[in-house]
């Protein structure tokens, strides 16, 4: 694979990647003119993290598309559903954030329900593609190292925990613990530093998406023998990092107090 190949065979997610890093860059130079905050920070902070976020997952979601063989139908459909679904979920995002308002468990009035119900859908739609694609890569044969395969599979599979622990972030309406969502948090993604913050959890589990095939190549660089074994207790260890922080933030505990 090279990026050749994904430019040509996974343009609509490539393109909707630069777009998104593209809106980074303005919500960034936008974010020094306006001061405005929404829960206690400048509201151009959260469709930041949301856009940057996206840019990797798309480029993510390039990959693994391209590392299958076959099944050309499955996946123009999944890699054109999530191109479409996270442009709406971060288009709202924006908007929200542009009428000074939150977009997540908002349900101040009529319209801001609508709007953090259609964000649930689509995450809900997404995360029914990931699983589709997760079948497709337990059911393939794959032309690549054993370790590598199986670091893509463990990869969407806490990936798919991560999002069932942002549908419990749904169910209970908000995302801290102890505290008022908003208030004192770290420097940019402001998880909070005065109580539990399932954001944290969910950050950790998405990007298994990315961190568990990375570490799957580094081990068959290293130690080619054992890869695969590795990778597999590399997955246990992240997973267990993932449920820590999780149990961590149910318990009112922030992830880094006083910062």
């Amino acid at each position: 694979m090279t990026v050749k190949d994904l430019a040509q065979n996974q343009r609509p997610l490539l393109l909707a990647s630069l777009a998104c890093a593209f809106l980074l860059l303005i919500l960034m130079v936008v974010s020094l003119f306006d001061s405005t905050e929404v829960l206690g920070i400048n509201r151009w902070i959260k469709p930041m993290k949301f856009a940057s976020s996206i840019t990797i997952y798309l480029l993510t979601m390039a990959v693994y598309l391209e590392l299958l063989s076959g099944h050309e139908k499955a996946k123009k459909i999944i890699g054109w559903g999530v191109v479409l679904l996270m442009a709406g979920e971060l288009f709202l995002i924006v908007m929200q954030s542009a009428r000074g308002t939150s977009s997540h468990f908002n349900n101040t009035s009529l319209f801001n329900g609508v709007v953090f119900s259609a964000m649930g859908l689509m995450i809900v739609a997404n995360t029914g593609l990931m699983i589709y694609l997760t079948v497709i890569y337990f059911r393939s044969e794959i032309n690549l190292p054993t370790a590598v395969v199986w670091g893509l599979r463990l990869g969407l599979i806490v990936f798919l925990i991560a999002s069932a622990e942002g549908g419990y972030m749904s169910v209970v309406m908000r995302h801290s613990v102890g505290v008022n969502d908003g208030g004192a948090g770290l420097p940019f993604v402001n998880w909070s530093s005065e109580g539990g913050d399932l954001r944290v959890a969910h950050f950790v589990g998405l990007h298994a998406l990315q961190a568990i095939p990375i570490a799957s190549i580094i081990f068959l660089y290293l130690q080619k023998k054992f890869s695969t074994v590795l990778t597999f207790g590399f997955s246990v260890l992240y997973f267990v990092s993932f449920s820590f922080v999780f149990i961590q933030a149910l318990n009112g505990k922030p992830l880094l107090k006083g910062f």
